[in-house]
């Protein structure tokens, strides 16, 4: 039987390829799209995976990672004092306007402690960390050099009205929803958040970039003219988040309970309880989901449908041999395991190269556009018990179609 498989499989070559391709397509189609899910959701929280911090505190009106609002500087002092506190650090985000080559870009600006322990972002090296102290110094992503208009180290653009130099690259990041990331200090990201924007900045839409022009392009030396050093915080400086480290052997429930009560206002987590706020916002209060959901979907509908027809041509061409075999004393479990075996056959040889497939544009989008398709040991066993449900559910047609042969055919004319 398991001969008969293999012949009536490649009996008719062209036409195996056609099903493997469509099973291939259907497998990357569900990978992919799987994939781009998983990758699109871990990217909302890098950030928060990468910190060493026990407990996140934010706004008691909190969203998301980054949909939050900002609290006072006072506060994180008040948190140093708290009992179960070892250690604190501030983290602001912001927006702005990247201007460089006459084009602008939107950014999202992340300062925090250069000299910390508890915010680091992503892959970085230790010398860019602390050249961030220098002011207007930042740091971007590598995926984001071609949308910041960045060459390498030591090159400067503009955050509204200030300067900015690049003093290092980051990896691993860049959310895939949100506007690019700039990385600077404390001193850097308050000024960059609270400046206006640049005076005589004229902008015009063309070919999808707003072009802009203004006197800086036309004098360097004005870019500096007015540009003094950050200033120190205050009290009243807006900030994100507070990073907390716990004291070893602290209870971070408990601690928790500790800082809702003594900062009014505030709302406090763990880093795996912020993950999955953030994660589940973009998963269910958004259409994103949903639609890479359908995607996979008809993909699983378009390999069944090619599967099928290939299985139920493949048995209509072969009724005589399986009358044949019924005629010889064979069960309908004989037949039909050789109908089963054939659509395993096509499930593993259609799934293989479309995995590989899948791997190899998930490394390209990676590396050249900071898209992960993020394609686990997991969700690679369950794209193939898909596809393998997905020939198996094919080959039931097929298989009703053998369940009325009889035996008598095969003394027909």
């Amino acid at each position: 039987m398991v001969s008969l498989a293999r012949k009536n499989l490649l009996k008719d070559l062209p036409r195996f390829l056609v099903a493997q391709a469509g099973i291939m397509f259907a497998v990357s189609l569900v990978t992919i799209q799987t994939g781009i899910l998983k990758g699109f959701t871990r990217s909302t929280t890098l950030l928060i995976d990468s910190s060493s911090a026990d407990i996140w505190i934010a706004s008691e009106n909190i969203v998301n990672f980054e949909l939050t609002e900002p609290f006072p500087y006072v506060q994180v002092q008040r948190a140093q004092d708290i009992e179960g506190v070892a250690r604190v650090e501030a983290l602001t985000i912001g927006s702005g306007r990247w201007y460089s080559d006459g084009k602008l870009t939107t950014l999202r600006v992340f300062g925090f402690d250069p000299n910390g322990q508890l915010f680091r972002p992503g892959q970085v090296s230790n010398a860019a960390i602390q050249a961030l102290n220098a002011p207007y110094a930042a740091l971007i992503d590598r995926t984001n050099m071609r949308s910041f208009r960045i060459d390498g180290v030591g090159d400067t653009a503009r955050i509204r009205q200030l300067p900015v130099m690049v003093v290092g690259f980051t990896r691993d990041t860049q959310s895939l929803v949100s506007s690019k990331f700039v990385f600077t200090s404390l001193l850097n990201a308050n000024a960059y958040i609270s400046s206006g924007f640049s005076a005589g900045l004229t902008c015009q839409l063309g070919d999808g970039d707003i072009t802009c022009v203004n006197a800086y392009q036309r004098d360097p030396n004005a870019a500096n003219a007015d540009v003094t050093d950050p200033e120190p915080l205050n009290s009243d400086s807006p900030v994100t988040y507070i990073l907390v480290k716990a004291a070893p052997g602290e209870d971070l429930q408990l601690l928790k309970q500790r800082i809702e009560s003594s900062l009014s206002g505030t709302k406090a987590f763990t880093k795996n309880e912020l993950i999955s706020v953030t994660q589940a916002y973009w998963q269910n209060r958004t259409g994103i989901g949903f639609i890479l959901g359908l995607g996979a979907l008809v993909g699983v509908i378009v390999g069944m449908v090619v599967v099928a027809q290939i299985l139920y041509t493949s048995v209509s061409e072969n009724l005589r041999e399986f009358g044949t075999l019924k005629a010889m004393g064979a069960s309908d479990w004989d037949i039909y395991s050789v109908i089963l075996e054939q659509s395993l056959w096509m499930a593993v040889l259609g799934y293989v190269p479309g995995l590989l497939l899948c791997w190899g544009v998930g490394t390209w989008t990676a590396a050249t556009q900071g898209i992960v398709v993020l394609i686990t040991p997991l969700s690679a066993v369950g794209v193939f018990g898909i596809t393998v449900a997905m020939c198996v559910g094919s080959a039931v047609f097929a298989i009703q179609k053998v369940t009325r042969v009889d035996p008598g055919i095969v003394f027909k004319a």
